[in-house]
């Protein structure tokens, strides 16, 4: 499936770290951050997640929830959202595998787990901006901060 910037973002629920369903329309109103990972407790997905964690209040102070999605199971991304501190729901994608991964166009079948994606979504619903890469590469802060500057 192929997504375009103006394009409705599917909507999805997924488990937390905590076990608890969190569906991406119950955060109409507010701007969401979406961003896949291909691995919790990795490197690159490490280093990006504590750069959101430690710039969470700018997120906040522009109304936009940052969720994470990866296909780990939800104990697992417990572990790893406990002991990397993170404020932010982690979702599990584990079952039906990568569902949610496929319909954003970011799983990558070669390895079972999605590629990097961020999505950048409106208080309505609709995909503002993104970025695909692959596993291998880490993804810009500041290119998060700019796409929701211009929510505003």
């Amino acid at each position: 499936m192929s997504l375009d910037v103006g394009s409705v973002a599917p909507d999805f629920t997924l488990k937390s770290q905590h076990g608890e369903d969190v569906s991406l329309s119950s955060f109409r109103g507010t701007n969401v951050l979406l961003v896949f990972i291909p691995f919790a407790f990795s490197g690159i997905c490490s280093d990006e997640l504590a750069a959101l964690r430690d710039d969470a209040d700018t997120f906040e102070a522009a109304q936009t929830q940052i969720l994470v999605v990866s296909c780990d199971h939800f104990f697992s991304n417990r572990a790893f959202a406990d002991q990397q501190g993170h404020p932010f729901p982690v979702l599990s994608d584990f079952w039906p595998h990568g569902e949610v991964s496929r319909a954003y166009g970011i799983f990558n079948d070669e390895v079972g787990v999605p590629n990097r994606g961020t999505y950048v979504i409106d208080r309505e619903g609709v995909l503002r901006w993104m970025v695909q890469m692959g596993i291998g590469d880490q993804r810009d802060l500041a290119d998060y901060r700019a796409a929701v500057a211009e929510l505003s």
